[in-house]
């Protein structure tokens, strides 16, 4: 029989991927309208968009590696606390894997029955699964989480900064804009098909607060760009 394939393995990877490639294009694009805004020199432009990229990478990766271990940290000490229970106390911990299952639906001589099986096969798997909620889709992955952040982040930023790199310095601001919000529509629409959502929902959402921090971050530029 064919496995099926299912979404929820792919939530901690793809949130890590989507946030860092989103933040990529959004502040490195919103940098490089900032400074733009500002009349920066187009030199100063550039050099502000490579800053972001590499800045943003890193802290993507450091920010990601402490949450996500965090996360892990806090999955271990509850599966310690597990194996003490499991030892101390065997037979209450069966009555209580039963209960999970009387309370999903089972009868009560059918639940302890199954609660018995898995315990016999892996009582610490069984609990950390139905009791914990731990498994091994959704289980923490510092290391694998931060590369994905700083990767995704560095190739969503070196979109804004080629644009920026070759677009006339007359037509920079409208040509770093128009670029990333389509960017970030796109990212948006693949981030929904991949999760299983509404493609246009997703586009709209992203596209939405991008134009936005953008907005607000040109209107800054401007401001600053006036004072003298």
């Amino acid at each position: 029989m064919r496995p099926e394939r299912h979404r929820t393995g792919k939530t901690g990877w793809l949130r890590a991927a989507v946030m860092g490639a989103d933040d990529g294009i959004l502040s490195t694009a919103s940098l490089v309208l900032g400074v733009a805004a500002a009349d920066g020199s187009h030199k100063s432009v550039l050099v502000a968009g490579i800053a972001g990229l590499v800045a943003g990478a890193m802290s993507m990766a450091a920010g990601e590696y402490v949450s996500v271990s965090s996360q892990k940290d806090t999955e271990q000490a509850d599966l310690a606390l597990e194996r003490t229970e499991l030892r101390v106390d065997g037979r209450g911990e069966h009555k209580e894997l039963a209960a999970i299952y009387v309370g999903r639906g089972l009868d009560p001589a059918l639940a302890r029955k199954v609660a018995h099986q898995l315990m016999a096969h892996d009582a610490l798997g069984a609990h950390a699964r139905d009791e914990l909620g731990i498994s091994e889709a959704l289980e923490a992955r510092p290391i694998q989480a931060a590369l994905a952040s700083a990767t995704s982040f560095a190739l969503g930023a070196a979109m804004p900064l080629a644009v920026t790199t070759f677009a006339p310095v007359r037509w920079l601001i409208i040509a770093v804009a128009a670029t990333s919000l389509v960017s970030l529509a796109v990212l948006g629409a693949l981030a929904a098909h991949t999760g299983g959502a509404r493609i246009i929902s997703g586009a709209l959402r992203v596209a939405f607060w991008g134009a936005l921090a953008m907005g607000v971050t040109t209107g800054v530029g401007v401001l600053c760009g006036s004072i003298r």
